[in-house]
């Protein structure tokens, strides 16, 4: 069943976009629309089997959609672009803190256009930016279980699919996902599979969380679909390359902090709803959480910092060796370890600050703690951190751990 509509100002985006090509500053702006457009939803798509589709009428209205494209192929280059990358995480937040299941949703597009964008070949990248800018939503699903995937070459050009994936976020919705499946020989490949145009079975059941509900997030089984070689997006191991995989990172890092930015708010809102903003132990436990945010803020201001100085390209050209990639991976996995204690720490002292009776429906503290709480659980916590205390100890001057002596 789809929510109710609510009003979308498409007149005037429709205008806007006619008359001219939008700029990453009007992008910022337009996002408070689309945030409070989807924290006024949050609470009706809150439930197992939905999905924010009136959200990414909005998002797609608004832009950001195409965003995440090149100039070349008619977006913005947000997320390609490190230039883009400080706004790319302000956006990112927002959304977040609206929505932590549209903000996870729409990571993972930007995700798969990054990952289109810098392994893909030309004809590759206009055949999907093309998708695109026909309001495709793309994503990425790479978790499986032991029945996952494998590609198989038939010959004259064409590959077989067979096995499941997990945890396939936007499942019915998202229209052409990235799949990683392993070849003959072991090595693991990208695709893209287009949904509308192939055979597939989804496993509702699968997907019973207490958060993140509206993602969508079910078992797929793509046994017995058959791919052009053109689907195959770059070469084997590609997507486990570094520093593009952890440095994306700081995309769900921007989210996650926008889910404790709303639980701050939210606490605020409750303690003002009974009279209770007088009482110096909640001042003390606001203070902490302001502490908080404004530290996570500067994390991803540091991350920002870090991919512009690497390469004017996210995460750099593929076909050069950059002798900062490992100082890269360190600083982004530090950013994702000190947000998710962030995170969690906004979670308990939110908890203590209103107690049971604000941990209950329909205040929206109950719903995000869910989301957030699910969310949070990324995988390889303990071995992002062993990245960085191995970077450190093999690194002799601090001064010069992550060059920040160039951005002063």
């Amino acid at each position: 069943m789809i929510a109710k509509h609510l009003p979308i100002p498409q007149l005037w985006i429709a205008h806007e976009l006619a008359a001219r090509q939008i700029e990453l500053t009007d992008l910022v702006g337009r996002v408070n629309y689309v945030a409070n457009f989807c924290a006024a939803n949050a609470a009706t798509i809150d439930r197992s089997g939905a999905f924010p589709i009136q959200e990414f009428e909005v998002i797609a209205e608004a832009g950001l959609l195409t965003a995440p494209l090149a100039r070349t192929w008619g977006g913005l280059g947000l997320g390609i672009d490190a230039s883009s990358i400080a706004k790319l995480l302000v956006i990112l937040t927002q959304i977040g803190r609206a929505n932590l299941a549209v903000g996870r949703i729409y990571e993972g597009h930007v995700n798969a256009l990054q990952l289109i964008q810098t392994f893909g070949t030309s004809t590759q990248i206009e055949t999907f930016a093309t998708a695109v800018h026909q309001h495709k939503i793309f994503g990425v699903w790479n978790a499986e279980e032991n029945d996952g995937v494998t590609i198989t070459p038939l010959g004259n050009g064409k590959y077989r699919l067979d096995g499941a994936k997990t945890f396939a976020t936007g499942c019915g919705y998202v229209d052409r996902p990235f799949i990683g499946g392993a070849l003959p020989d072991g090595s693991w490949q990208l695709c893209i599979v287009p949904m509308d145009e192939v055979a597939t079975s989804s496993d509702p059941s699968w997907w019973q969380p207490a958060g993140m509900r509206a993602t969508a997030s079910y078992k797929v089984d793509f046994t017995g679909v058959i791919l052009d070689e053109s689907a195959l997006i770059g070469q084997p191991g590609d997507y486990y390359r570094q520093p593009w995989l952890t440095a994306g990172v700081v995309r769900f890092a921007a989210v996650q902090l926008g889910g404790a930015a709303a639980l701050f708010d939210a606490t605020r809102q409750f303690l003002q709803s009974i009279d209770r903003t007088q009482d110096p132990y909640q001042e003390e436990r606001l203070g902490k959480m302001a502490i908080g945010i404004e530290s996570g803020q500067l994390w991803l201001q540091g991350a920002a910092t870090q991919l512009e100085q690497y390469h004017p390209i996210f995460a750099g050209d593929p076909a050069i060796v950059h002798p900062q990639a490992v100082a890269l991976v360190a600083y982004s996995n530090m950013v994702r370890t000190a947000i998710e204690q962030i995170c969690m720490d906004a979670i308990q002292l939110c908890s203590r600050s209103v107690g049971t009776r604000g941990l209950l429906p329909p205040h929206s503290i109950e719903r995000i703690i869910r989301d957030l709480t699910l969310y949070l659980r990324q995988p390889a916590f303990d071995a992002s951190i062993a990245s960085v205390g191995k970077y450190v100890l093999n690194t002799n001057v601090a001064d010069t751990l992550w060059n920040h002596a160039q951005s002063t």
